[in-house]
């Protein structure tokens, strides 16, 4: 309806307009032409325009049908059948001779051996070798040839000192030694001094600086004690 409302009033503006056109054209013909007298005008021929009615619009198209929904079959379980009760049978116990135990045979006691002696193997020492007596006599003699062993050996780095010199200092140091069975020194002290401070250290330095020798197989059972004699002579 509203687009057929529009058609119409198009078309009545688009008369109305070339009617008003047509008026003026005519008015101007009559100005500007000389010796047309409007009495003499002819009366314009009235023109009836029917306007045909417009075509209806064709009707909108009808909304898509829904195909119905396939009805779905109902499933029904099968029937199970009753089971099918079995009679019992309950077995038949035939009962069973009863055997008699085999007998017994008693066995004679053994009789118990006596308990055998086993003596000990015996442990075979051998005796230790008797150990040779030394005497005193022995001993004093076998220090004091070590003594001079050691004597020697000392006199071996001998540095007499140069204030000793100058001034003429003289004497004999003698030195106690205690030493074990393979003349190892385990102490010293001086046992008789040289009446010089400087010639005791002196033979004291002569000591460290010495190598002693194995003392005899008599001085080798245990420690021992040795007395050396160091001299300072001025030749």
């Amino acid at each position: 309806m509203a687009i057929f409302s529009q058609l119409s009033f198009n078309r009545d503006n688009a008369f109305a307009w070339a009617l008003a056109i047509s008026i003026a054209l005519h008015a101007l013909a009559a100005l500007e032409i000389p010796g047309i007298s409007f009495e003499k005008m002819v009366k314009p021929v009235e023109l009836t325009i029917e306007l045909a009615p417009p075509k209806p619009l064709p009707p909108p198209p009808p909304p898509p049908v829904k195909p119905p929904e396939p009805v779905k079959p109902k499933v029904v379980p099968p029937k199970q059948p009753k089971p099918i009760p079995h009679p019992e049978v309950k077995p038949v116990i035939t009962p069973q001779p009863i055997s008699e135990p085999p007998p017994v045979i008693a066995a004679a006691p053994k009789a118990e051996a006596p308990p055998t002696f086993v003596a000990p193997t015996p442990v075979i020492t051998k005796p230790e070798p008797t150990k040779p007596t030394v005497n005193q006599a022995d001993l004093d003699s076998a220090r004091n040839q070590y003594g001079s062993a050691l004597s020697r050996e000392i006199a071996k780095h001998i540095n007499y000192p140069g204030i000793a010199k100058m001034r003429g200092w003289q004497g004999v140091v003698e030195i106690d030694f205690q030493l074990d069975g393979n003349g190892k020194i385990l102490s010293q002290k001086i046992h008789t001094s040289s009446g010089f401070p400087v010639l005791d250290n002196q033979a004291l330095e002569m000591v460290k600086k010495s190598n002693f020798p194995m003392p005899p197989e008599v001085l080798k059972s245990s420690a021992f004690n040795v007395t050396v004699p160091v001299s300072f002579k001025l030749e």
